[in-house]
């Protein structure tokens, strides 16, 4: 008998909606909602760390962060999460999902707390030991991409496993939103306290002595919900598909689930027998690997890339947007603490009105519609919403009226660019996620999640570092200090959807995986079943 007619690996294939599959989204979910609150907080009080740290008191502009270090602090975490998926995927193949899952958590909540006690008199010592922490915070959330989609998809019955593991990664959303609520939570005390003048009236006076708490506090609180999870994730059975396929012991698998899903479940001792001799026939990357699932890879690797550099460009500097096209007021006009509070309402308002509806979109439909049709939904409006807002640029920001712009219609405008984060939510944002998780073998399925969640990643530090020199003016008196002319907004954002014009296309290399198991989907079944044929005829001839 085939590894994938064990019963346990067919107990969990047709398994009724249970108990512990609500669990398993808890625990995993609530390490991207961290995750999420991490990386996207920083959005939030990188203007106000340039008026802290880097006020020039001879300028007419409010303190800002040099190029380079404004590059730093919003890019740092994603080189810290691309080394974290690739490194914690191949941990999670040699040393079980399990044993390494706690340690991401723990890395999250204690370099959290190092971000917000970032220490030293100057700026230079601040910045530098907060890109330290939030490399390591990044390196930490990297290992949760991984290892959360991997063992939710080994969980998780076949008819709705899909909702299952986008429920996980539907978490990230209430994260950005909790960002922001915190983030408005904190300025909104902290303003209503320590009231001062706009910039305009008073540079100097305009930042309270006490804004250096505000940053610190919304940074450090991100480590409350990834503490609070840390023992459930350690009492968690590891994956039965690990252990019987990768660790080969289908007793304990067995014996795992049996009290996971409370039913009786007995492997024979031929199957186990059979399990602990079946050696692998191929090793990842050898031909053998990449003529099974080489396009599969290049799929899940090429569409997360090309997503990631529109999502994070547009996640991370959205502030500015909203402020080229008036929606948000000049940063003159405002005092430092009102800033952060004016900023997290307008993401919040995003968050709230279309990426956190867009995941939950995706949970309810992804079982029904499947995720390749989901993608493509997802990439083709992504791409007709950014070139309607690119195309008519100017007619959304109106026209140059002294200081300010006059006319236009940036509601609009925002209403427009909350669709592509709708639909990037319902969408590429969710299936990238979802389907390295369930295509390839369970001994290389983490470190092949890993490997395309980091193209992701790649990705992202792409959108992060170029759109900072991209969107700046084509004018030259409209550059921000530090920087120099760039193509402006209106051709970044025709870039962005050329990016995801391209994603489209490269979703035709990845197969539809609703409804299959991960053994038929991986291709493990096909294997197995001709070796042990193949065993059969050679002991017959002999």
């Amino acid at each position: 008998m085939a590894g994938n007619n064990l019963q346990v690996l067919d107990a969990l294939d047709v398994a009724k909606t249970q108990w512990y599959h609500f669990t398993a989204i808890v625990i995993a979910g609530m390490g991207f909602f961290t995750d999420a609150y991490d990386l996207f907080c920083i959005s939030t009080v990188t203007k106000l760390l340039g008026r802290i740290y880097y006020f020039d008191p001879n300028s007419t502009k409010p303190g800002s962060l040099p190029p380079n270090v404004s590059a730093a602090v919003n890019g740092v975490a994603l080189c810290g999460t691309l080394a974290g998926q690739l490194f914690f995927g191949w941990l999670g193949d040699k040393m079980g999902r399990k044993k390494v899952y706690g340690m991401t958590l723990m890395i999250m909540v204690l370099c959290s707390i190092g971000c917000g006690l970032s220490f030293g008199s100057t700026a230079k010592s601040v910045m530098t030991t907060l890109c330290f922490f939030r490399f390591w915070l990044g390196f930490g959330i990297g290992g949760d991409y991984p290892l959360s989609a991997v063992i939710m998809s080994e969980y998780a019955n076949k008819k709705t496993r899909g909702a299952f593991i986008a429920a996980v990664f539907a978490m990230q959303g209430f994260g950005i939103l909790a960002g922001g609520a915190v983030a408005i939570m904190v300025s909104a005390s902290f303003k209503s306290v320590y009231n001062r003048p706009s910039f305009e009236v008073d540079p100097a006076g305009s930042t309270a002595p006490q804004a250096d708490c505000v940053w610190r506090m919304i940074l450090m609180l991100g480590a409350a919900p990834a503490g609070l999870t840390y023992y459930w994730r350690l009492k968690m059975p590891e994956t039965a598909r690990y252990t019987a396929l990768v660790a080969r012991n289908a007793k304990q698998a067995a014996a795992d689930m049996s009290k996971v899903m409370q039913q009786e479940i007995e492997e024979d001792q031929g199957q186990v027998e059979e399990i602990v001799n079946r050696e692998p026939s191929y090793g990842l990357f050898s031909s053998q690997f990449l003529k099974r699932h080489g396009l599969h890879l290049l799929g899940t690797t090429s569409t997360w890339f090309l997503l990631d550099i529109a999502f994070y460009s547009q996640n991370l500097f959205q502030k500015d947007i909203f402020t080229a096209v008036g929606w948000l007021p000049a940063g003159k006009k405002m005092n430092a603490i009102e800033e952060v509070y004016k900023i997290a309402r307008a993401q919040s308002i995003i968050a709230l009105c279309s990426t956190v509806p867009g995941y939950w979109f995706t949970v309810v439909l992804i079982d029904h519609i499947g995720r390749f049709t989901i993608q493509l939904i997802g990439f083709f409006f992504m791409t007709a919403f950014m070139f309607a807002l690119a195309i008519p640029y100017d007619h959304w920001r109106g026209t140059k009226c002294g200081a300010d712009f006059c006319g236009g219609n940036p509601t609009a405008f925002v209403v427009l660019y909350s669709f592509t984060f709708f639909f990037a939510n319902f969408g590429p944002n969710s299936t990238t996620f979802i389907v390295p998780a369930e295509l390839f073998p369970a001994r290389f399925r983490s470190t092949c999640h890993g490997i395309s969640a980091a193209s992701g990643k790649a990705g992202a530090i792409i959108g992060a570092f170029a759109f900072l020199y991209a969107a700046q003016s084509t004018r030259a008196a409209e550059v921000e200090p530090g920087y120099t002319k760039g193509i402006g907004v209106k051709n970044s954002l025709i870039v962005l959807g050329v990016i995801n014009a391209l994603g489209f296309l490269f979703t035709f290399l990845v197969p539809e995986t609703n409804g299959k198991s991960l053994e038929e989907l991986s291709g493990e079944n096909a294997q197995e079943e001709s070796t042990h044929l193949e065993t059969s005829r050679t002991v017959e001839h002999v």
